[in-house]
């Protein structure tokens, strides 16, 4: 997809959950062309996964490879992210996640209702990317193509209508159970060595020192420790 293109498709959308959300429409845009390669990643085309959020979405899950790193280890390990039915979903999926921050705790609430740089730089410093250049990217994306210009203006507190009050109350019920799912899937995520990965992570102690992770994580250790030892692989975390 053409960059001009995967503007012109995303920004009314961005422009019209900044209304709802705070979340600036030029962080939207830049954060998603980042994250998905400008609408070319293999999960936004397979998922319509714009930003690479993990979990389970409104079109259930997409299982693919990823890199993480490990106690600076870098591993390679299959994880679950979420896939969505639009673009639309994916957006305000990712404004759910910059208004509630991980499992309530509002860690990116300084890049609401504010311009597209300070939000870049707000993202940033909480945390929302491990790369020191994360901002300036956002904000190079942004000049280089005028983002602020799909910003929504708002100028002043204006009462809210009874039909903007409903929708406000909505948005929030839906926040609040996005944090309690988000909760559950932090402590999935972060799961103790369980008994049948205790081999694999003692032989690689050493390398990653970490007795804490995702199920996929314990798995993909354990199938390469039977590689790597000559073990037969049956179904890494069952009793067969």
């Amino acid at each position: 997809m053409k960059k001009a293109d995967f503007i012109a498709k995303i920004a009314p959308l961005a422009s019209a959950d900044q209304l709802k959300t705070g979340v600036p429409a030029s962080l939207t845009i830049a954060q998603a062309a980042l994250e998905s390669s400008w609408g070319g990643s293999a999960l936004t085309t397979k998922a319509g996964n714009l930003f690479g959020i993990k979990g389970e979405g409104t079109a259930g899950s997409v299982r693919m490879l990823t890199s993480e790193y490990v106690k600076g280890a870098l591993v390679k390990i299959y994880a679950y992210f979420r896939a969505y039915h639009s673009w639309e979903e994916s957006i305000q999926d990712h404004s759910r996640l910059i208004v509630s921050g991980v499992a309530g705790d509002r860690r990116y609430a300084g890049a609401l209702n504010t311009d597209g740089r300070t939000a870049a730089k707000m993202v940033a410093k909480a945390g929302y990317a491990t790369d020191p250049q994360y901002a300036d990217k956002l904000i190079q994306i942004m000049d280089q193509y005028n983002l602020y210009q799909y910003d929504a203006q708002v100028e002043g507190e204006e009462p809210m209508t009874k039909e903007e009050k409903a929708a406000f109350d909505a948005l929030q019920a839906t926040v609040t159970k996005q944090a309690e799912w988000m909760k559950q899937q932090d402590a999935l995520l972060n799961m103790p060595c369980p008994a049948w990965a205790k081999d694999a992570y003692e032989f690689y102690k050493p390398f990653i020192s970490d007795d804490k992770g995702s199920y996929d994580y314990w798995r993909q250790l354990v199938i390469q420790y039977r590689h790597e030892n000559g073990i037969r692989v049956n179904n890494p975390g069952s009793s067969k």
